[in-house]
């Protein structure tokens, strides 16, 4: 299970942490997203981490956002600053990995609101 959190109400220019905590155990993760999804618009994903540690982050949060991971995966942060009102929507984490060598997941956490105001 996922369990995403920290969203909330922030000032346009501040920063804000996000963390996606992962409970149960996982033979192997590939990656961890994050993702968002603003009102009438379609999920985009934001940012991706993979196992060997290697990130990639969507044009117009690059250099702003930075993912990262705790040594056993257990939780995975989004760590954003000079927030705008574009970056408001419902923040979401996605894993996918394998519970064994024939039982692969796909797992999405509930998202987090994040609300920067102007």
């Amino acid at each position: 299970q996922l369990q995403a959190s920290g969203g909330g109400l922030v000032q346009a220019g501040g920063p804000l942490r996000l963390s996606c905590a992962r409970s149960g155990s996982l033979l192997k993760i590939d990656t961890v997203d994050w993702y968002r999804q603003a009102p009438g618009k379609q999920r985009e994903v934001v940012a991706s981490i993979t196992s060997g540690g290697s990130t990639s982050y969507a044009e117009s949060i690059k250099d702003r956002f930075t993912i990262s991971r705790d040594n056993d995966w257990t939780v995975t942060y989004l760590q954003m600053t000079s927030l705008k009102s574009d970056d408001s929507a419902v923040y979401y984490c996605r894993i996918q990995g394998a519970y064994d060598p024939w039982t692969p997941t796909d797992a999405w956490g509930k998202g987090t609101l994040v609300t920067v105001s102007s």
